[in-house]
């Protein structure tokens, strides 16, 4: 379905761009023909700014894969030692009423539960760049417990939403931009963004769950 959808745009943009130079060459003067030939060549078309756009794109993904190889490892790999160390089940049963409640099918000392765990912490502490990786290992365990590979399991759903709207105690990034950018007092936002990221949050969880329980009590077999 995904890829329907990007291919679509894909096509639809080259269209519009595409026409919208052809509307712009139909009202050049005719006169100034080699004017128009060098219009044409020029970035300042629409096609040719799609295509920059798509280039330009594609470099920036490379750079971020990349940035993310050693973070990966350094997260990964303390996570892995966490494992070792026993760490990862102290703090999955301390909150295992709320991970039972949250995501029933998973076992309580399965590895996803960690990841999971691992990622929240670092979304609360600012650190984006390192959820990433965690929120990765966190789909990939619950992947292998999805029975449906090709559909998202209830879990991983409710995972994702915690995940966009995981509650955020220090927003460092915002606060280091801010910063950059000459703010008088760059650490204002911390309360507003507990409040906004806490009431995101709660009506995230709440939405799905409902969603969820509506979902299993229509496919029950009594109804």
């Amino acid at each position: 379905m995904l890829n329907h959808i990007w291919i679509w745009l894909i096509i639809i943009s080259l269209l519009i761009a595409a026409g919208k130079d052809i509307y712009q060459e139909a009202l050049t003067d005719k006169s100034s023909g080699t004017e128009a030939v060098e219009k044409n060549l020029n970035e300042r078309t629409s096609l040719g700014q799609v295509t920059n756009a798509a280039l330009d794109a594609a470099g920036l993904a490379v750079k971020i894969a990349i940035g993310l190889i050693g973070i990966m490892a350094l997260w990964l790999g303390l996570m892995r030692v966490a494992e070792q160390a026993g760490m990862t089940n102290v703090l999955a049963r301390m909150v295992k009423p709320v991970t039972k409640r949250l995501f029933p099918s998973i076992p309580s000392d399965h590895p996803a539960i960690s990841a999971m765990l691992m990622n929240i912490s670092a979304s609360m502490l600012g650190l984006s760049n390192a959820a990433t990786p965690l929120g990765l290992k966190a789909m990939d365990e619950l992947q292998k417990l999805n029975p449906d590979k090709e559909r998202a399991s209830d879990d991983m759903i409710t995972f994702l939403v915690i995940n966009t709207s995981a509650i955020t105690l220090i927003p460092a990034t915002a606060i280091a931009i801010r910063a950059s950018l000459g703010s008088a007092n760059p650490q204002q936002i911390v309360i507003p963004s507990i409040i906004a990221a806490t009431m995101a949050t709660i009506v995230g969880v709440t939405t799905v769950k409902l969603i969820q329980f509506f979902k299993q009590k229509k496919q029950s077999p009594g109804n």
